[in-house]
């Protein structure tokens, strides 16, 4: 559980009804993949647990003779494999996966249900150890719910607070002063397009804006990497599509290095400036594809889905996607 979460539960007696423990004390509406051990608490944690510019420099990171190097969300995995279950149990979920994301840059996981997209994703997030390997962003092991902003597959707002109840508590823990919350608020709705919302609650919003919510507070505090994990799924297709446009604008604007997982080939040739297909469990590497599409603004999305060049490469990944679930 987050650090915020924390908070607002001693404060409140409630959790939030997206993920984590209920008033029983049961785990409730988490969404995995697989087994995961310290997924529950440490998922939450870094939905509303960001960087704070003081943290002390820890033996492992990066050092130069002025001090730490300036993170930039740069992602290495090497030789990573992860296994789930002990003895004639265990299951080999992922790997060997060897990956370079240089910062900057936006890839899009895409493969099969059950290849080990999410596995990968909660790796780099810092929320599990691989079994073996390595996992390093910006030049550093990842810490949860500091390396890296995170979107899930549902909001996890608390719904009990307002839009704004909801930012306020992410600026907090980002360490932003109390004086720049108003500012800072407004940039972060004006990014989502939710202007004009922050005083209605979560019950009182739309699926698809609950998840601009849960964008806007991964933004809340400025790290270097945002991961998202399939947040648009349980969308309808025109609330996706404007996400997806919402998304590919905030990148592009931020310049931040973005991991997105994704079982559409479509969503993930539109987001992505490149693409790594996974085989089917345990994933490796079955496809690592550059994106030459146009980025930034003033691109037309839907001249672009219509484009020949896009529908070229949505063939190509949807081809390789089949063909590395069956292989």
């Amino acid at each position: 559980m987050s650090s915020s979460e924390a908070h607002e539960t001693r404060r409140t007696g409630k959790t939030s009804e997206a993920g984590g423990v209920s008033e029983a004390g049961k785990v409730s509406g988490v969404t995995t993949s697989g087994p995961l051990p310290n997924g529950v608490e440490a998922t939450s944690q870094a939905a509303n647990g960001p960087v704070r510019p003081e943290s002390p420099v820890r033996p492992d990171d990066p050092v130069r003779p002025d001090g730490p190097v300036r993170p930039d969300g740069a992602v290495q995995l090497d030789d990573v494999r992860h296994e789930y279950g002990r003895g004639r149990e265990t299951v080999a979920a992922v790997g060997p996966v060897d990956l370079r994301v240089p910062a900057g840059e936006f890839l899009v996981l895409v493969g099969a249900s059950g290849c080990g997209k999410s596995t990968l994703l909660r790796l780099i997030a810092g929320f599990e150890q691989p079994t073996h390997g390595s996992v390093r962003v910006s030049g550093a092991p990842p810490r949860p719910g500091t390396s890296a902003g995170v979107v899930f597959q549902t909001p996890r707002l608390f719904p009990w607070r307002t839009v704004r109840g909801n930012l306020d508590l992410a600026l907090r823990y980002a360490g932003v002063p109390r004086a720049r919350w108003p500012e800072r608020r407004a940039e972060l709705l004006a990014r989502v397009g939710l202007e004009g919302t922050e005083r209605r609650h979560v019950w009182e919003i739309s699926g698809g804006q609950q998840q601009r919510v849960a964008l806007a507070r991964a933004l809340a505090a400025e790290n270097p990497l945002l991961l998202l994990d399939e947040p648009f799924a349980a969308l309808d297709a025109l609330t996706r599509e404007r996400l997806q446009d919402d998304v590919r604008e905030v990148a592009a604007q931020t310049g931040r290095t973005t991991v997105f997982v994704t079982h559409s080939a479509d969503e993930a040739v539109f987001l992505g400036s490149r693409i790594v297909v996974l085989t089917r469990s345990p994933g490796t590497v079955a496809l690592d594809l550059p994106i030459g599409l146009p980025r930034g603004g003033g691109v037309d999305a839907d001249q672009l889905r219509e484009s020949a060049e896009f529908n070229a490469l949505r063939t190509e990944v949807a081809h390789a996607v089949k063909s590395a679930a069956a292989a």
